[in-house]
């Protein structure tokens, strides 16, 4: 399943957003198999971070110039957020950049592998809980509430998922919503 999403992400044309007034970031999309069943990572904020206090996000952060590449940035931001180690995740493509609302970050987001069990260390400044959540859960319409918004003068479509009490919105919520899609015709291919 792994190895045909990646084939699938490497063969997609990403949407890149170009926009010198934002600041580049990136995220990973952790993917892993616990008891049989495909997992995402997440993390809830603390509300002493900067921006996005309290909100469920993917770990990441913001582009530093000694990154060089924004894929750096991500592996770098995931070992500091959560501990993640960069040699055992395996990035399986990317998907589109999406912009925040809220502040003023383009994020780039990065589709990943990595082990399970793990022994996450995350950084008590920035996380306040690691989240684990099965991809059947958040597949199931159920937990989706779909609405709109407008944003710099076009209406677009939102997406606001529940888990356990959990709410992810905005931007985390955009990225989930494309990464589902692409999952789910992934899922398709592999049962035909």
């Amino acid at each position: 399943m792994l190895q045909r999403l990646k084939q699938v992400l490497s063969q997609r044309r990403k949407s890149h957003i170009i926009d010198t007034s934002r600041i580049p970031s990136a995220v990973l999309v952790p993917i892993y198999v616990k008891e049989g069943k495909y997992y995402i990572l997440f993390t809830q904020r603390t509300e002493t971070v900067r921006d996005h206090k309290g909100q469920i996000s993917f770990p990441g952060g913001v582009y530093e110039e000694q990154d060089k590449t924004l894929r750096n940035t991500v592996l770098r931001e995931c070992f500091e957020e959560i501990g993640l180690a960069t040699g055992l995740t395996e990035i399986l493509g990317e998907l589109d950049d999406f912009i925040t609302t809220t502040s003023s970050y383009i994020i780039s987001p990065f589709v990943a592998s990595i082990p399970w069990p793990y022994s996450f260390k995350p950084d008590s400044r920035e996380v306040e809980e690691v989240i684990e959540v099965p991809i059947s859960a958040v597949l199931d319409k159920d937990c989706l509430d779909q609405g709109t918004e407008v944003t710099d003068g076009q209406e677009t479509t939102t997406y606001t998922y529940h888990y356990q009490g959990k709410v992810i919105w905005g931007a985390t919520a955009n990225i989930l919503n494309q990464f589902l899609g692409i999952w789910t015709q992934v899922m398709k291919d592999t049962e035909d």
